[in-house]
C-alpha cells in the first residue's frame, strides 16, 4: 500500500487532468519549437508551453500534496509565478534583440510587417534626399 491509495477519486480525477493538460501544452510547446522555421515564429509556442503547462502541473502538485500532506502547501506557487513572469519577458526580450540584429543587418529573416514599415519609414527620407 502506498500513500496515493489514501487519495479519494474527487481529488484524483482533478490532479489526473491538470496533469495530463499541463504535461500536453509542455509537450505543443516542444514541438512548436522543433517545428517552426523562422526564429520569430519559434518564441511563441514554447512561452505558451511553459507557463501554462507549468502552472498546471504545478496546480495538480500543489492539490496533491495539501493533501497527503494534510496542511496547505503554497510554496509552489512561488515557482509557478517565477517562470510565468520570467518566461514570456524572456522570450520578449530574445525577440527585440533579434529584431534589432535582422534590422541592422537587414536580414532576409525580418518578418514582413517590419519590412512594410521600414520601407515606409525610408521613402520619406529617400523623398527629402532627392529633393535636395
Amino acid at each position: 500500500m502506498t500513500h496515493l491509495d489514501a487519495v479519494p477519486l474527487w481529488l484524483a480525477v482533478p490532479v489526473a487532468f491538470l496533469l495530463i493538460l499541463g504535461s500536453s501544452l509542455t509537450l505543443l510547446g516542444t514541438i512548436g519549437l522543433v517545428q517552426l522555421k523562422s526564429f520569430y515564429e519559434r518564441l511563441h509556442a514554447p512561452t505558451l508551453g511553459t507557463s501554462w503547462g507549468v502552472a498546471s502541473i504545478v496546480l495538480s502538485s500543489m492539490m496533491l500534496f495539501s493533501w497527503l500532506g494534510s496542511r496547505l502547501v503554497v510554496h509552489e506557487a512561488v515557482l509557478a509565478v517565477f517562470v510565468m513572469i520570467t518566461t514570456p519577458v524572456t522570450l520578449m526580450m530574445l525577440g527585440r534583440a533579434a529584431l534589432h540584429r535582422d534590422r541592422t543587418e537587414q536580414s532576409p529573416e525580418l518578418p514582413e510587417a517590419v519590412q512594410r514599415a521600414l520601407g515606409s519609414a525610408q521613402a520619406p527620407e529617400a523623398a527629402v534626399s532627392q529633393k535636395a
